[in-house]
């Protein structure tokens, strides 16, 4: 069975696993969703990732979550940007997510970026999700 977006699929199992406490989380690897946690890892918001190999050459993502004091790092994961309705936003017009707190991630033509290094390298693109 196919899935219509495999992005959206991992933000659900990370949301899913951090109301459950979970301290890791599987999902299925492509190369966008690698480049996604690499963003959320440098900025801090998983601890790290890892690469699977399952069965005959089906890999998987292993996501370790991130917790402080007990309490989820991340509050709020959403995705923007879907199959259905894609949303691309100027350099101007990429938004602060709580006031600076929060990050949203782009896909830009020089590569998946935070909103910050979008803005410092005068990039816009495709807005796909806002984390918090």
């Amino acid at each position: 069975m196919s899935m219509s977006d495999p992005l959206g699929d991992m933000l659900t199992r990370i949301r899913n696993a951090m109301v459950r406490r979970k301290a890791r989380v599987l999902t299925p690897a492509s190369r966008l969703r690698a480049h996604v946690l690499t963003v959320l890892q440098t900025e801090g918001y998983i601890r790290e990732f890892n690469k699977i190999d399952c069965y005959n050459g089906k890999f998987e993502i292993e996501i370790e979550l991130k917790y402080h004091k007990g309490i989820p790092v991340l509050r709020k994961i959403a995705r923007i940007s879907k199959p259905g309705r894609r949303v691309y936003v100027s350099v101007k017009s990429i938004p602060h997510i709580a006031n600076g707190l929060g990050i949203s991630i782009l896909s830009t033509s020089r590569g998946v970026m935070a909103d910050h290094k979008a803005r410092e390298k005068n990039v816009g693109g495709e807005l796909l999700c806002c984390i918090f």
